[in-house]
């Protein structure tokens, strides 16, 4: 079987060695080594690879790239590889096809097999209805119609939630979507005000925590996206997407200790699972 050295990896692809090896840091690729302790990697290791350079030249961000592989990875089998999988950067989503379904990584969420385009036109909200309509429809009801919207309009989608707090402010998960949807859309000042607000409803959930590290990280301001991630792994220990950005940020920082510390963590979790 032909065995190809980082350096061949990096040349056939165009991708930098840096980048190679962050994969391998990250436990999506576990190259053998030979006696020199050098990489060994099989084709099946230069497909996924391959894969990575694509989503990067579809200028997918590299952190994001790497959060979304945390997410496939524990949402395949165990005796899948992720390059018998086919992803692929559709306009501002990343889109992961088995060749029986689709589905985004990021939220696990299935999407339709069919022109999505057709469908958003058959299934519109109805018009502003008036009070006494309102009443009658609950916040559960918006708020899962903003689900189901979120694969075929987002702007759709976001009015579902709106209606959804307009009726009852508290709902953590409406505020929480709400916000990533206005983060990818690059509204990141509401995406920030909606995760704050869905971290302050629901105090024992991570997540709102973790967006807004990511939020944080995005907007260049890296203590506040320490902080949050910290935050998530307060309220949950074994977030290993969290440990993962943390040490990053600690890397970037030149932390190296405790930049390992949280890297064999969040390796030690994604293994377990």
């Amino acid at each position: 079987m032909k065995l190809f050295t980082t350096g061949e990896v990096a040349k056939i692809l165009n991708l930098p060695g840096s980048r190679i090896r962050s994969f391998v840091r990250a436990g999506f690729l576990a190259p053998a080594r030979d006696q020199k302790k050098t990489f060994q990697f099989t084709f099946q290791d230069l497909l996924f690879l391959k894969t990575a350079k694509g989503l990067l030249d579809s200028r997918v961000p590299s952190k994001r790239i790497i959060r979304m592989l945390s997410s496939l990875k524990r949402q395949m089998p165990d005796d899948q590889h992720l390059s018998g999988v086919k992803i692929y950067a559709d306009g501002r989503r990343v889109i992961v096809w088995d060749g029986k379904a689709r589905w985004q990584p990021d939220s696990g969420q299935f999407l339709f097999n069919f022109d999505a385009r057709s469908m958003v036109q058959k299934v519109k909200l109805p018009p502003p209805a008036s009070k006494s309509r309102k009443e009658k429809l609950t916040a559960d009801h918006w708020f899962n119609l903003g689900v189901e919207l979120e694969a075929t309009s987002t702007q759709e989608a976001q009015r579902a939630y709106h209606m959804a707090l307009e009726i009852d402010p508290k709902v953590a998960a409406a505020h929480l979507n709400l916000g990533k949807l206005y983060h990818d859309a690059g509204e990141l000042q509401k995406a920030e005000a909606h995760y704050r607000a869905a971290a302050e409803i629901d105090l024992e959930d991570p997540a709102p925590h973790f967006n807004l590290g990511v939020l944080m990280d995005d907007c260049k301001r890296p203590q506040e996206a320490m902080d949050a991630y910290r935050e998530a792994i307060e309220l949950d220990p074994s977030f290993a997407d969290a440990h993962y950005n943390l040490a990053l940020l600690f890397e970037s920082m030149g932390k190296k200790a405790e930049a390992v510390a949280h890297f064999r963590t969040a390796r030690k979790i994604y293994l377990s699972k």
